[in-house]
């Protein structure tokens, strides 16, 4: 790959998770605040994200996959989730501002898996080389957290008072035009797939991969990530508007230190492979859930605050040691056959049904302690860390898979 191209590539990676960390870290934040949103009504908008995970194989697999370049229907769909996010920008309040986040998150979803495609098709030998581009957008989210906490201070107590947060959805639109335009500009990947071939909906959502279900502790596996996506939704919803409810400064950039630990954790995963096996490297991942949750719960703003920055730190732990290591199980257990299904089966589960439920489950949670202005975080955040105790056990004594290296660390 020459330098130009690996330019291209990584400020493509870059936009593209700047975008996303722009607004999605500070949303709990804003719809209580600038809109006045109940739990639920949260729940809704943040559910949007699943539909858009759930829609986002059909768009992929019957468009990009067959008729236009994906650089191209990258660039379109960050054109048109410009225009939304300008809408969102605009809306008075929830029942205006779903209709344009849905829309949204259905576009945007789909571009998830287009950055990887115009990156893997530029690569020959991915598994060196995609994590040194793939990094950037790690970098993005982070520097989109960084600019609303130090440099335009949209989230602190007098921002969030004078209504600020909306701004994140103006710095995401005008970031997601660059990306719509500068995408054109991408080297060109073209359909993969002839636009004559007959179309199987099962391959495009993973349906071929239930078979993989017959294998009881995959089974079991595939239970317990629909289940820790329960608590996994309480952090996405509740996690920035805890910390700015509470009056921690700076919260969004301190929430950025979770995708420094989601970076550095990622490198010890090998390790935890090779030296635990994968059970013990996945227990890990969830009980860190349920610690995490523990410090939030009985953390503070002032003399406790050392808790909640531990909490947000684990987040390396709580993704990779579970998600990474669950993708890298799947691959190893589908064979070639269903390498494919198996993950788009996993992503449509966990992203999917698994997040929808737990964003439902998560406002449901949230109303039920909230009185007036009033949240008994102590109690939102007990909750989910005895549903993620709850899975950690339940993991610890069904899954019994002997096989030693199914998995091979090196393929990270």
């Amino acid at each position: 790959m020459n330098s130009t191209t690996r330019f291209k590539l990584s400020t493509m990676m870059f936009l593209e998770f700047f975008v996303w960390g722009a607004w999605f870290v500070t949303l709990g934040t804003f719809l209580g605040n600038n809109l006045k949103a109940t739990g639920s009504e949260s729940a809704s908008v943040f559910g949007t994200q699943s539909w858009g995970a759930i829609i986002a194989p059909f768009i992929v697999g019957l468009i990009a996959d067959r008729y236009f370049n994906a650089e191209r229907i990258l660039g379109v769909l960050h054109l048109v989730g410009a225009v939304l996010m300008y809408q969102m920008y605009k809306a008075p309040d929830v029942s205006v501002f779903y209709p344009y986040v849905l829309g949204y998150m259905i576009l945007f979803m789909p571009t998830l898996a287009l950055v990887n495609s115009v990156s893997f098709n530029q690569m020959k030998d991915p598994e060196k080389e995609f994590s040194k581009i793939r990094v950037w957008g790690t970098i993005g989210w982070i520097i989109a957290g960084l600019l609303i906490s130090f440099v335009f201070h949209w989230d602190s107590p007098e921002g969030i008072q004078t209504g600020l947060l909306k701004n994140t959805f103006l710095m995401a639109g005008i970031v997601s035009l660059v990306l719509g335009l500068f995408s054109f500009t991408l080297p060109k990947t073209p359909p993969k797939v002839s636009a004559n071939e007959k179309i199987k909906i099962g391959d495009l959502i993973g349906l071929d991969a239930l078979k993989l279900l017959k294998d009881k502790n995959f089974a079991i596996f595939f239970i317990s990530a629909i289940l820790i996506c329960i608590p996994l939704a309480f952090y996405y919803q509740n996690a920035g508007l805890f910390l700015a409810d509470i009056k921690v400064s700076n919260p969004t950039g301190k929430m950025a230190i979770g995708q420094i630990s989601e970076a550095l954790f990622l490198l010890a995963i090998p390790v935890f492979f090779s030296k635990y096996g994968f059970k013990k490297t996945i227990l890990v991942g969830m009980m860190a859930w349920a610690l995490r949750y523990i410090l939030f719960a009985y953390g503070n703003a002032g003399d406790l605050s050392f808790m909640l920055i531990i909490g947000i730190a684990l987040h390396g732990v709580c993704y990779d040691f579970f998600f990474v290591s669950g993708q890298i199980y799947t691959n190893s257990k589908a064979g070639e056959k269903y390498k494919s299904s198996a993950q788009g089966l996993i992503t449509l589960a966990t992203y999917g049904v698994g997040m929808l439920i737990g964003f439902e489950v998560a406002g449901m949670i949230t109303d039920s302690y909230k009185s007036g202005t009033i949240t008994d975080w102590k109690m939102v955040w007990t909750i989910p860390a005895g549903i993620a105790a709850a899975v950690f056990i339940l993991f610890a004594l069904t899954f019994n898979d002997k096989t030693k290296s199914e998995i091979d660390a090196k393929a990270i």
